[in-house]
């Protein structure tokens, strides 16, 4: 296909964007996490309050406002930083409630044998805490991954060139929408497969190392 390097550029955008999301999405997801489990006075309620309308709004529309309402605020953003924005809000709210959900079901007899032993409660959430709620929250995470990548193309209407948005204009350029949508569907197959790979791979680690300690 002649405009094979073009949907290759989209998949390269889908890729960059989503992944700089993921990257800031799942600590960020974490922190609030924290904060609704720790049940911080005012910030808790905030909190919840955030998560539950993010949930509740359409990723198009969350991009529609960002790139749209900004500069009434005073800020100016481009295209692409409006769509990683985008796709942090909202990743992170759900990403919140995969931590949330992992830190309620951790087992409270480790967390009491813990204190016990005099260990400081940072020390405690690095050393016991987190390391049983990242193995057990890790395949979540990951579903919210690949459902992030698929949210992807709400960002074509701000002006973001992704995977979709290649491969329709390669189809209404050549009168023929098939081809370069089947090879969009590919792309987004690898990229989802490659975040699978990447689950199983670290899910493997993870079981080592316990099997090792």
């Amino acid at each position: 296909m002649s405009d094979l390097p073009f949907l290759l550029q989209g998949a390269v955008v889908t890729a960059s964007v989503s992944l700089v999301a993921i990257v800031l999405g799942v600590p960020l997801g974490l922190a609030l996490a924290i904060v609704r489990w720790r049940r911080v006075p005012l910030l808790s309620p905030l909190v919840a309050l955030y998560v539950s309308v993010i949930r509740a709004t359409p990723a198009i529309t969350l991009a529609l406002l960002i790139f749209f309402g900004s500069p009434s605020l005073g800020i100016v953003l481009g295209a692409a930083p409006a769509a990683v924005l985008t796709l942090l809000i909202n990743t992170s709210a759900f990403n919140c409630e995969i931590w949330r959900a992992a830190l309620i079901d951790f087992p409270r007899d480790q967390v009491e044998a813990a204190r016990a032993f005099g260990m400081p409660p940072r020390l405690m959430f690095r050393r016991v805490v987190l390391p049983q709620v990242w193995r057990t929250s890790l395949p979540a995470l990951v579903n919210e991954m690949t459902l992030l990548i698929k949210a992807s193309p709400a960002l074509a209407v701000i002006g973001i060139v992704d995977l979709t948005r290649a491969a329709s204009r390669i189809g209404a350029a050549t009168y023929k929408p098939l081809p370069p949508f089947l090879a969009a569907t590919a792309i987004y197959m690898l990229l989802v497969m490659l975040f699978v790979a990447a689950q199983r791979y670290v899910e493997r680690r993870v079981r080592q190392r316990f099997e090792m300690a």
